[in-house]
């Protein structure tokens, strides 16, 4: 049995310290500090993206937790009292860059020779579109190979659009003719503009080139342990798990499939706030699988399987929604991928929600 400790005078000051703040946040609810209350830098928690109403959409669970047997490590252990929502600092466009690794130094800047340290600190222009966010990411490289020598691949969202032949030595025209030519998270949704290749310029090996990712929603895990332990140890977990649940819809993707219409699952590095592991981002379409209006509480019968990939303007202009939950375990994976990738639905928003925004509305949490 374990034995009583008597807590700290320092300890119950902490305590009563915290008790009295979450207090006061609960007496000024209606407040400003509300996150379900339109501020001036922030839209409203309830008005940016939909929750789920039982209503409308049914239960949430299909109850086969039998089958699941996903589950932390003992101990995993995160903060609960924290407010999540509209602390996130805004982005405007985020870079994945394909290292096919799920770790990395500290900062991922000081990899030497990476695409990220060029961008980062040995670029002479920056973006002027605003804020880049630069994660590595375990996307597969053009050789399989962890060599920073070697040319690699980006992901650029919110366009959706894939950049290879990316070096340390040509991030200058990344910058300049891909992120700055690309739509942001506040631009309207319309046709991505990005050129194919660089005008002017004789093919090379070495010549950057883009095309439209094949994935109609991607989900974004934060793996890197050299941060904190539990994103290396819940990041795979969460990922078996997700692929549990996407796989018997056909939407599942491996690293190296990209047949068109499928739900990508990529672990990048540090994202900000590891206490509340696990953190999750979740890029989609416009109505990215024709199920955005399904109410599944009023259907006769099983929902319908996603509809079959069919390229138009609305789906090639990028993604429309980015939201960015935390707090998320394998318990909630069922959920995220019913409501969450398939319709652009919250569960737990007061909860999980950190951040994000929302193109066809004009909306963002910044």
């Amino acid at each position: 049995m374990a034995r009583y400790t008597e807590p700290s005078r320092k300890q119950k000051m902490a305590g009563t310290l915290r008790s009295y703040m979450n207090s006061a946040q609960r007496t000024f609810f209606a407040g400003v500090n509300d996150p379900r209350v339109d501020t001036a830098n922030n839209t409203s928690l309830i008005k940016l993206f939909p929750k789920v109403d039982p209503k409308i959409d049914g239960d949430g669970c299909d109850h086969d937790c039998e089958s699941c047997h996903v589950s932390f490590p003992k101990g995993f252990k995160i903060d609960e009292e924290d407010a999540l929502y509209g602390h996130v600092k805004g982005w405007a466009t985020h870079i994945l860059v394909a290292t096919g690794k799920t770790d990395w130094m500290r900062d991922v800047a000081d990899e030497k020779g990476s695409v990220m340290e060029a961008i980062e600190h040995k670029a002479d222009v920056k973006p002027s579109n605003g804020k880049l966010m630069l994660s590595a990411s375990n996307i597969p490289t053009p050789n399989h190979s962890s060599d920073y020598t070697e040319p690699t691949t980006v992901l650029l969202l919110p366009a959706f659009i894939i950049i290879e032949n990316v070096t340390s030595k040509n991030v200058n025209s990344l910058v300049t003719e891909f992120v700055d030519k690309g739509p942001t998270n506040s631009t309207p949704l319309g046709p991505v503009l990005i050129p194919a290749s660089l005008p002017g310029v004789l093919p090379t090996a070495e010549q950057l080139t883009s095309r439209p990712s094949p994935h109609r929603a991607l989900i974004l895990l934060c793996s890197q342990r050299t941060r904190d332990v539990r994103c290396g140890q819940s990041a795979p977990l969460l990922r078996k798990e997700m692929e549990r649940h996407l796989r018997p819809l056909g939407l599942f993707r491996d690293l190296d499939d990209e047949r068109p219409g499928g739900v990508g699952i990529y672990f990048i590095s540090h994202v900000g706030g590891h206490k509340y592991s696990a953190n999750m981002m979740i890029y989609r379409r416009a109505n990215a699988f024709g199920l955005d209006d399904l109410e599944r509480a009023n259907l006769e019968g099983e929902a319908p399987m996603p509809s079959a990939y069919e390229p138009n303007e609305e789906s090639q202009a990028g993604a429309a929604q980015c939201m960015w939950i935390a707090r998320v375990g394998p318990k909630d994976c069922e959920n995220i991928v019913k409501f969450t990738v398939l319709q652009g639905k919250l569960v737990q928003p007061e909860r999980q929600l950190r951040g994000g925004f929302d193109r066809q509305q004009g909306l963002f949490s910044w």
